[in-house]
């Protein structure tokens, strides 16, 4: 099971629902793991705005329907 015990955001929470792994999304997005796994697991982290745009762009692929205030506070 995903997300036991890990504090998770938004975005971390989300693909923890789908099924879906870090990895993938870093893969499909274009951008580093490491930078996927602190926009899961890092509240406060907001990533820039072309790394979010590729994030985004990625989830869209399951859920065409998604923003980016679905997942960060701006």
């Amino acid at each position: 099971m995903w997300g036991i015990g890990k504090p998770r955001s938004k975005l971390g929470k989300w693909l923890d629902q789908n099924g879906l792994e870090q990895q993938d999304l870093a893969k499909n997005a274009d951008v580093s793991k490491n930078t996927v796994t602190k926009a899961c697991n890092d509240k406060d982290y907001i990533p820039r705005q072309d790394v979010m745009k590729k994030i985004l762009k990625a989830i869209r692929k399951v859920d065409p329907n998604l923003k980016m205030s679905d997942f960060w506070d701006m």
